[in-house]
């Protein structure tokens, strides 16, 4: 399975809010610091706005701000927020033309594997991957230092 690159993104905005969660970060550092679109970036933040995960502050001093704890976002909750299609196989979705699928056993397989990608991923909190036990690195890495 392969995450879109909105939920990669949105994975990257969050990390480095909680690493720098002292002040807000612009959408331009975060784009700036991790080589990506500002546009795509603001995209993202919105969505991640939208769903609770942070807050936009404006004026002087505004910015992008985790809206909870790190250790109360969870992975498995983000991943599923922001994926707009999990179906890892035409027989999970919406259009499905398989001729196969009411003889199929491999998407019960699939659909096994997909629980057990997204169970992994709730016992994860957003605190348990950043900045965590590499926090010293991972600070200097997201500030160019």
């Amino acid at each position: 399975m392969r995450l879109t690159t909105f939920t990669d993104y949105s994975l990257r905005v969050l990390i480095y809010l909680a690493a720098n969660v002292e002040e807000p970060a612009t959408i331009a550092q975060i784009a700036q610091r991790y080589g990506i679109s500002r546009n795509h970036l603001m995209k993202v933040a919105h969505g991640l706005g939208q769903k609770g995960y942070v807050v936009a502050l404006r004026g002087k001093g505004g910015g992008l701000r985790l809206s909870r704890p790190p250790a109360d976002i969870n992975l498995g909750e983000l991943v599923r927020s922001m994926e707009t299609d999990l179906a890892i196989a035409e027989c999970f979705g919406q259009k499905n033309q398989c001729i196969i699928t009411p003889a199929c056993s491999l998407r019960p397989v699939f659909g096994e594997a997909l629980e057990a990608f997204l169970a992994v991923l709730d016992t994860y909190s957003l605190a348990d991957v950043a900045p965590g036990k590499h926090g010293a690195q991972m600070v200097r890495l997201l500030s160019g230092n």
